[in-house]
């Protein structure tokens, strides 16, 4: 097992022997130490790299005895990193100073000439509080943002799905990146869960984003996260997708959508695992696992110049191809009682199964929104049942001749999902083609997509 690195501390005083004392202090209780003689030098350290705690004398050559200096530095780390202990200590000590110092952000203040055993305890105590701190605010956006979807339910009793069964149980252990392809709607999410449950990340998060879905200006923030002032409507600093999912795997949906000039930044983080938050400098370095799905030709789209050839090396170590519902009939049956307990739960409805009309229609209809097609059928008729069974009327389904022959005997809602249909069929899947096709934007298109179950 791999030992966790040793808390980093940042010392700073513009005395070298009060920086060497400290300094072997500190090493000789297992923490990594790095000084500094400045304010200047601490922020640059600060930009630089994370630390567990910092320790930072209040008085500097500009001005040995006010403690101003100092102060003035407690802010500006504050605005850098807001979770990280600050300790402050000075020679000139008073209360009005100490008071004021915790005003501005420190933990603890010491007085020198310090105690060694007081001057320990409170680092450690520091470190182990601001780790807290830490993982609170991870957990917090975890919640935030992470979609929650339980146990992960796979059902795949076809012949057709044996080979993604027996690939998921051969690679999900590993740590490889995979590429998950297919139509829209036929289950890549709940196999990039799959992978991550039986992974030996299991225990870690599991990022999901739709990748597709981000306009351009909040793509970098989304995945690699902001500092405060980053731009006009960053109040805060926030956690990237990258950051969230570090130890354990990110999931990017849609990923053939993500602009051209994008795929860079996406390619360095795969490649090194390091990136910078938006309106910062420094550094950061995640562990991650990539799993990815696209409904595109990603050779394709390669050849074609609108996909990176060594991103596409990079995603699909191991391609898992998911097949359409319409090859896999013998899993509707289980999919669609799966359905049902599911949103009878959800609506309070108690509902035993299906009229044997019903489950016919089920069988002859073409599913050309597959899966995702299939929850939807099941959860308006959930809503429509009267009875106790679902009948075939409930389930709304249009016979499999597809649109009506005139637009004008068609709603406006089934105007607008045949025209996405032919969109999409026309431009073999690829979402932004028909974005620009149809004259929306990616977001707004991936909006009707979920609506309709397409």
């Amino acid at each position: 097992m791999t030992t966790p690195p040793a808390p980093r501390i940042l010392i700073a005083d513009d005395q070298v022997d009060v920086l060497e004392a400290l300094r072997l202090l500190l090493k000789g209780e297992g923490y990594a130490i790095e000084t500094a003689a400045s304010p200047a030098g601490v922020l640059e350290a600060l930009e630089a790299r994370d630390f567990a705690a910092a320790l930072i004398d209040l008085n500097y050559a500009r001005d040995t005895t006010s403690g101003q200096e100092g102060l003035d530095l407690l802010m500006r780390i504050q605005a850098l990193d807001p979770t990280l202990p600050v300790i402050v200590m000075t020679a000139w000590a008073s209360i009005e100073l100490a008071v004021e110092a915790m005003r501005r952000g420190a933990r603890d203040f010491i007085q020198k000439p310090w105690e060694n055993a007081r001057l320990i305890a409170i680092v450690r105590t520091q470190v182990e509080l601001g780790g807290a701190l830490r993982r609170t605010n991870r957990l917090e956006a975890e919640l935030g943002m992470l979609r929650d979807e339980g146990k992960v339910k796979l059902i795949a009793e076809s012949k057709a799905m044996q080979p993604v069964l027996d690939m998921i149980a051969r690679v999900g252990p590993s740590d490889a990146n995979v590429l998950i392809t297919g139509e829209n709607g036929v289950g890549k999410g709940t196999v990039a869960q799959a992978l991550h449950a039986v992974s030996l990340r299991a225990s870690r998060p599991l990022a999901i984003v739709n990748a597709g879905g981000l306009s351009e200006g909040i793509f970098e923030s989304e995945l690699f996260g902001h500092v405060k002032g980053a731009f006009t409507d960053a109040k805060t600093d926030r956690v990237g997708r990258f950051e969230m999912a570090d130890g354990g795997t990110l999931f990017l949906d849609e990923i053939a959508n993500v602009p051209m000039n994008l795929q860079p930044k996406l390619l360095r983080v795969l490649e090194t695992g390091e990136f910078e938050r938006v309106g910062s400098s420094k550094t950061r370095k995640v562990d991650v696992r990539i799993l990815s799905a696209t409904n595109a030709d990603l050779t394709g789209e390669v050849a074609a110049g609108r996909f990176r050839q060594d991103l596409l090396f990079r995603l699909n170590t191991i391609e898992i191809h998911l097949p359409p519902l319409r090859e896999r009939r013998e899993d509707l049956p289980p999919l669609a009682s799966y359905f049902l307990r599911q949103h009878a739960n959800r609506y309070r409805k108690r509902l035993t199964g299906f009229e044997a009309t019903a489950l016919r229609a089920l069988t002859e209809h073409a599913w050309p929104g597959n899966v995702r097609e299939l929850d939807h059928a099941i959860e308006r008729a959930v809503l429509m049942a009267q009875a106790g069974e679902i009948r075939a009327a409930d389930l709304g389904l249009k016979p499999s001749g597809d649109a009506p022959s005139r637009l004008d005997e068609m709603s406006l809602e089934e105007v607008e999902s045949f025209l996405i249909k032919k969109a999409l069929a026309r431009f073999d899947g690829n979402v932004s083609r028909a974005a620009d096709a149809l004259g929306l934007s990616r977001s707004a298109l991936y909006r009707r997509l979920q609506r309709y179950g397409l």
